[in-house]
């Protein structure tokens, strides 16, 4: 949002200069036909091209005062002298936020990302897909967090035995996540007490979010003769080690060549950038930690970290509903198409939330 100009009282000895106003429709067209002509062409815009390039309906002269007032309010800069004039991050914000229309993909683009994630056989392979994908799409670099564990429910445990006293325990998550472990029982296991323990731990822990599940079942060996208990036990203590040892959150990234078309859109140098790509903390704190599904786009400075501050991030949620279980989204230099960005990556989010739903 603009903060409103604040205006002031004019003293008699000195001549009162007019408020600024805030930004009328005409101004804003040409802050658009700024933003969009440096996104496409690379180079500094000038009111010539403008008045070529766009229908904005009123004289060069017009267009240069709108440009002047636009700079003076911090919208558009000029990089070095007799240049047109770029956006500045206050103008990307302001043109993401009142400018610009989530481009939608076409039917053709559409039904190649369903296709393509289609064809993934485990939630592995659904990160990896999604990944490449979006760096393909944006031509920038991708980033996908991992279902998170502490967002997940239990869809199914299954105990499988393989000696008469070695069981496999396989949890399997709603995001379809599968996760195998071994138990070695105390003594020979019989085909009942499996039968039993498998059908009381999906009836107590079905649906429960994976955090609530030791609390659910922290009584359930009392529900066995005392000869059976070890036994319960000890699959209980695999099924605990194995959501405590799950619960680090995990990234998967692509695309990083692609920051190398972007050069001289960092100012200095890209090391800092490529550094900051690194750091996984970092990039789940880019990625945002909220749950729900809603777009988040920042914008250079806004992003916390100061190797990222030439940069913009577009992220969303995906997962079923509202509901969102990890998000995605990239990173490209703030002179980023924002609004095929950010159609690209909603509709992969959408699609992988599908997918996920119908494992």
């Amino acid at each position: 949002m603009v903060d409103e100009p604040r205006s002031f009282e004019p003293s008699r000895a000195v001549e009162p200069r007019p408020a600024a106003r805030p930004l009328d429709d005409r101004r804003l067209a040409v802050l658009r036909a700024i933003v969009q002509d440096y996104v496409g062409t690379e180079e500094p815009v000038g009111s010539k091209a403008l008045v070529e390039r766009h229908s904005l309906g009123v004289s060069p002269a017009t267009v240069r005062n709108d440009m002047a007032a636009l700079e003076e309010e911090g919208f558009i800069q000029q990089p070095h002298t007799s240049a047109g004039r770029i956006p500045t991050d206050k103008g990307y914000r302001l043109f993401v936020d009142r400018l610009a229309e989530v481009k939608p993909m076409t039917s053709p683009e559409r039904r190649a990302i369903r296709h393509f994630l289609e064809g993934a056989v485990d939630l592995d392979d659904v990160v990896a897909r999604t990944v490449r994908l979006l760096a393909q799409l944006t031509r920038q670099v991708a980033v996908v967090q991992y279902p998170s564990l502490t967002r997940s429910t239990v869809r199914h445990i299954e105990l499988v035995q393989l000696t008469p006293a070695k069981v496999m325990l396989v949890l399997i998550t709603n995001t379809g996540r599968v996760e195998q472990r071994m138990v070695d029982c105390p003594g020979p296991v019989g085909d009942t007490v499996l039968a039993d323990l498998r059908a009381r731990l999906n009836g107590q822990a079905g649906g429960r979010p994976l955090p609530e599940v030791p609390t659910a079942l922290e009584e359930l060996p009392a529900a066995f003769e005392p000869a059976d208990r070890p036994t319960v036990t000890a699959v209980l203590a695999t099924l605990f080690e194995t959501l405590a040892e799950q619960n680090e959150e995990r990234i998967m990234l692509a695309g990083t060549a692609n920051l190398t078309r972007f050069g001289h859109d960092f100012p200095l140098t890209i090391q800092p950038v490529l550094e900051a790509l690194e750091e996984q903390v970092v990039l789940l704190r880019l990625l945002g930690e909220t749950a729900d599904a809603t777009m988040t786009v920042r914008i250079g400075h806004e992003n916390a970290y100061e190797g990222l501050n030439s940069t913009s991030v577009v992220s969303v949620g995906y997962g079923s509903g509202d509901q969102s279980v990890a998000k995605l989204g990239v990173i490209g230099p703030t002179r980023m198409d924002y609004p095929g960005t950010m159609g690209a990556v909603r509709a992969v989010a959408r699609y992988v939330g599908q997918i996920l739903a119908e494992s």
